[in-house]
């Protein structure tokens, strides 16, 4: 089922899972996810590693999560690294393992890079992504990110807004935020959207604060998230 139609009623929750860098920690972290299933979260996700890194291991995880679990699995997709034909082996063996979901993302530079250059014949911007998927997979349901605190390569907000607005009017379905740690960055990105004319679910990226060092290892991560003095 579409993530879109699963949010039109009653309250929600979802599980996002950092990649697995090896073998045996995409072993355990299977295990992991098993044991939480029972919570039955309205879906999982796993995302990739900086520049694609984990591109592979995370495709045979979310595969394996779809066939021997109940859960209803994200497929994240990013445009780092990868050319369109990539993009379209990845949608096809989602496909056929029965995934009806994926997160169309631009993805954020690998380490060592200032900036975005995207593949030989890939997509420069995620809106682009989404109308390929829409276009040649249409039975996905998409979803896309949103910065509550901006985006950090667009400083200006209006023009974040129009982007943003782009991938909605490429086909996308819902949004799906950054991580945040002051509550009032989600509802002014909520108005603003509004005020865009974006009118699809907008789901917040909430990360659990459980030491210091992973507070601001998270801050560090989604290129410098503001933490309140008071939490």
């Amino acid at each position: 089922m579409h993530i879109a139609n699963i949010l039109k009623s009653g309250i929600h929750f979802s599980f996002e899972f950092f990649p697995p860098k090896t073998e045996e920690s995409s072993r355990t972290l299977f295990e992991t996810i098993k044991v939480l299933s029972p919570i039955s979260p309205s879906f999982v996700s796993v995302t990739y590693g900086a520049g694609g890194s984990t591109n592979e291991l995370t495709q045979n995880l979310v595969v394996r999560l779809k066939k021997e679990t109940p859960l209803n699995v994200v497929a994240h997709l990013t445009s780092i690294g990868v050319s369109r034909e990539d993009v379209k082996l990845q949608l096809e063996r989602y496909a056929e393992a029965g995934i009806e979901n994926v997160l169309a993302i631009r993805g954020d530079p690998p380490k060592g890079s200032a900036s975005f250059t995207p593949a030989l014949n890939g997509f420069p911007y995620a809106s682009e992504m989404v109308s390929y998927i829409k276009k040649h997979f249409p039975h996905f349901g998409i979803g896309v990110a949103g910065f509550p605190e901006g985006h950090p390569e667009t400083p200006n907000r209006m023009k974040e807004m129009d982007y943003l607005k782009a991938k909605v009017d490429a086909g996308a379905n819902y949004i799906c935020t950054q991580l945040f740690f002051d509550n009032r960055d989600y509802y002014d990105f909520c108005e603003r959207c509004e005020l865009a004319g974006i009118r699809i679910p907008i789901l917040a990226g909430i990360m659990p604060i459980t030491s210091l060092q992973g507070l601001k290892r998270m801050s560090e991560l989604a290129l410098g998230a503001r933490v309140r003095a008071r939490l």
